[in-house]
């Protein structure tokens, strides 16, 4: 046992010795002694109550709750806001109710519209003209011709209400001892909050961790354990959907392949799955333990199916109620806009489906709010540059005709505004400019021209993820499909949501049920029992040994794809999300100790990167210069970033040259550089060195204070000593020392410190590994192929180019023999098997 270990177990024993204090008076501190009392009561040991702000939060019971507001708190600004953020949700609830139901039963509309005279004995018959009070019904009238049905609407939007308000009342008590919480433990006010980010805040919490044990199950917790109690049921779908095993997608004749996933949708599955009263969860953090035995499959998969069955029923009883709600707000919620703006609905957001393609294993709200936000200009470009040449012209001689009426009736409405006054005349005029508006959609910009494969690059840098056969094929309408998919426009998902109350019960009766064996197959295959955290979606250990992908890892170890080991395709996770997620948790919680296999896969990519960064090969048959050179499609505030590692003229090594000539040019691109902040003064480029924040720091990733990591950090230490410069070829480091741009982000050719700070910096290198990643990937699916098409060419010629689709059934059949996994009493994972035959994963590399 180290001296840790000892010094661990003393402040244990500490803790619990600290309840217990000698008796000791006011004489006895004073250093006198008092013969009339017995020399036992000298040492009387007596129990005292401590502070309570000192141990009121030891031993928290449901440290998932706990953790999930403390970061919702975090990223909603403090208790004041949420406490008025709910308490306006219940106000717009009522609102809409009230509001809806006086528009549909106290208002007299023949009367308002003019078809009959009013009754109202405030009418003037001499003017003719209406009051608002002549167009209402009164009140006794108006609740006296209420229907029975309306009746029912408004007694279930009481009974909604009613229970969100028990809901809002809770939450005020519970985030008013989560306010207690930072002020006492953590040491942060409120008004703080936006000038911390999450990272800092998780810094402090654990620290609260390792004094007043929050956790009882281990001593310190660590990045990785908080966020799988935040994200615990998060992972698991996000594994749902990696694995195609949610019935989300659909092929509809004459429409292609279509995904729907609405917010009743999600709204169902989580209740079904993760949280609702019959749900496979006991707790937060238990899976019940019928789900891990094999016996019992059947037999839960049935009772699942039942339980989706009646939840199916009920949604399909409501929907009317549900419709008409979807319907009032929808219209109260975008009228307005679309009024205003009525191009709105001809924008595009990243659909729900998207967001769960797209997320991370162990990825918080905010970390995906961003990466998203980041890649909407590009994607927004991509999509732009389609355009239908047929849709086109349709457009513009609609628009040509619907402008021409719109401008004679404005220039009439100018000459006299009596023409206002003709009935209908403000909804044509609405009407036209909103067609005009949506035409001008569809008309491109005809001096703009964007390169479709550059513009996808720039999007896979923030998103990360695309599936194999966009490689190359960004031009063509299927890949634009297949990302419309994950961005749609908004009309669409507005649509969606409409019809969502319908659609919802029939795909739960129709569709979930059929899966109901499936999913629970995969919580007993992928359930892993961690200490201290409970049961987590095994995906979200982000083990490449067990999960990753061979062809995501043969590239980054130089290993041949004929020596690649076999792996049962049905625990990989698709399109690499082992892999990224690894990294992009490690950019993010640069202090997490990954396991051994985690670290070296870490450590070997980077190794693979510095090897590339050396080699004399053209650009495109080098992985590494192909990433970096797409970087500079995400505009200059990346790029200075990347030349910040490349131009390096401290660490340039001349004496190692391998090319004539080098040494010249790698001076003559360094000055180029160093020439650009020269001007400024030592202040000036300080500023610029620290970078500009945009907006609150609660939703910056990452730490602020940002250092190199992954490949820019192993490109920044090795000082890039053999770049390349080619002739007659392109040469990726000059391209950036010819148009440095110092105001734009980062602004220094070397880190002296090893440590600069921008929001931007994160993105970087995120951006560099993923592309990076990407390219290794690419380049190891051509030599599988090359490899198949030497051994029989005959089968490589049939072989289709799409990447494998997960089939559920016989992967579920090969693997109810596989191993449960559990963690050890130490905290470390050991296999245990359901049945005789286990398979288990070869390792594809050695442990550094």
């Amino acid at each position: 046992m180290g001296d840790k270990d000892v010094m661990m177990n003393l402040k244990t024993r500490l803790n619990m010795e600290v309840g217990y204090q000698s008796l000791v008076t006011s004489r006895q501190r004073e250093g006198l002694h008092d013969d009339n009392y017995p020399p036992s009561d000298h040492n009387l040991m007596v129990h005292v109550v401590p502070e309570h702000n000192k141990t009121r939060w030891n031993h928290v019971e449901d440290l998932d709750s706990f953790f999930t507001r403390i970061y919702y708190y975090h990223q909603k600004h403090g208790f004041v806001c949420i406490v008025l953020q709910d308490f306006f949700e219940l106000l717009q609830f009522i609102f809409v109710v009230i509001f809806g139901t006086f528009l549909l039963q106290c208002v007299d509309y023949p009367v308002l519209f003019k078809d009959k005279l009013p009754k109202s004995p405030t009418y003037n018959s001499t003017t003719g003209k209406i009051s608002l009070d002549d167009a209402l019904k009164p009140a006794g009238e108006c609740i006296a011709n209420i229907e029975f049905h309306m009746w029912v609407v408004l007694l279930v939007a009481l009974l909604f209400w009613l229970t969100r308000l028990a809901f809002v009342v809770y939450n005020i008590v519970y985030n008013w001892e989560i306010r207690a919480f930072y002020r006492t433990a953590l040491g942060i006010q409120d008004n703080e909050l936006d000038n911390l980010t999450w990272y800092d805040v998780q810094k402090k919490l654990r620290d609260v961790q390792r004094d007043q044990q929050m956790c009882i199950h281990k001593p310190d917790l660590t990045e990785l354990d908080i966020y799988h109690r935040i994200l615990r049921f998060k992972n698991y779908m996000v594994a749902m959907v990696n694995k195609s095993l949610l019935p989300i997608n659909f092929e509809i004749p004459t429409v292609g392949e279509v995904v729907f996933l609405t917010h009743g949708m999600k709204f169902n599955l989580e209740m079904l799955l993760f949280w609702g009263p019959w749900a496979p969860f006991e707790n937060s953090w238990h899976l019940r333990e019928d789900y891990k035995k094999v016996a019992k499959r059947k037999e839960l998969a049935q009772a699942l199916s039942k339980r989706i069955l009646w939840v199916g029923l009920a949604n399909l009883i409501l929907s009317p109620v549900i419709f008409l709600w979807q319907i009032l707000y929808s219209f109260f919620n975008y009228a307005e806009v679309v009024k205003r703006e009525p191009g709105t609905l001809g924008m595009r957001k990243w659909s729900l489906y998207g967001r769960l393609y797209l997320r991370h294993f162990n990825e918080l709200e905010h970390e995906i709010n961003a990466r998203l936000v980041r890649a909407y200009r590009p994607a927004a470009k991509y999509m732009g540059i389609f355009t239908t040449p047929l849709l086109t012209i349709i457009a513009q001689n609609v628009m040509f005709m619907t402008g021409a009426v719109f401008a004679a009736l404005s220039v009439l409405t100018v000459y006299d505004e009596d023409v206002l006054t003709v009935e209908h005349m403000l909804l044509l005029l609405t009407v036209l400019g909103v067609i005009t508006a949506g035409c001008r959609t569809f008309i491109p910009d005809e001096h703009l021209v964007w390169c479709p494969e550059r513009l996808l690059t720039a999007v896979v840098a923030h998103i990360h993820y695309f599936p194999d056969q966009w490689k190359g094929k960004a031009h063509t309408s299927r890949t634009r499909d297949q990302f419309a998919l994950l961005f749609q426009y908004k009309a669409v998902y507005l649509l969606e949501e409409l019809i969502s109350p319908f659609v919802t019960p029939l795909i739960l009766i129709f569709n979930l049920r059929k899966k109901a064996l499936d999913i629970v197959d995969f919580y007993r295959n992928f359930t892993v029992e961690v200490v201290g955290v409970g049961d987590v979606c095994s995906f979200a250990q982000m083990d490449v040994r067990k999960h990753g992908n061979p062809s995501w890892q043969a590239s980054v170890y130089d290993m041949d794809g004929s020596d690649m080991p076999t792996k049962n395709s049905y625990i990989q996770a698709e399109n690499g999300k082992t892999e990224l997620s690894l990294v992009h948790f490690t950019h993010t919680n640069p202090e997490w100790q990954p396991p051994t296999d985690s670290g070296a896969y870490i450590t070997n990519l980077k190794e693979r990167a510095v090897r590339d960064a050396n080699l004399p090969t053209l650009e495109e048959e080098n992985p590494l210069f192909a990433s970096l050179n797409s970087i500079s499609s995400l505009g200059d505030e990346y790029s200075n970033v990347v030349a910040s590692y490349l131009l390096n003229p401290n660490a340039m090594n001349v004496e190692q040259s391998m090319f004539a000539g080098q040494q010249q040019s790698q001076q003559v691109e360094s000055q180029t550089f160093r020439n650009a902040t020269s001007s400024f003064p030592n202040q000036q480029r300080n500023s610029l060195m620290q970078g500009s924040f945009r907006g609150v720091l609660s939703r910056h990733e990452g730490p602020l204070q940002h250092t190199p990591r992954g490949i820019a950090a192993a490109l920044n230490q090795s000082g890039m000593s053999h770049l390349p410069s080619y002739n007659n070829t392109f040469s990726f480091a000059n391209s950036f020392a010819q148009y440095p741009n110092p105001t734009m982000g980062i602004a220094h050719h070397r880190v002296t410190n090893n440590e600069f700070s921008t929001v931007e910096a994160n993105a970087v290198d995120m951006s560099i590994d993923a592309l990076y990643m990407h390219e290794l990937h690419h380049l190891e699916r051509i030599r599988r192929r090359s490899s198949r098409s030497t051994m029989n060419p005959e089968v490589f010629s049939h072989t289709s180019t799409n990447p494998p689709v997960s089939t559920n059934l016989p992967s579920r059949a090969l693997f109810q023999s596989q191993p449960q996994l559990h963690s050890g009493p130490a905290g470390q994972q050991s296999e245990r098997s359901s049945g005789n035959n286990t398979e288990k994963t070869p390792l594809l590399f050695k442990p550094s």
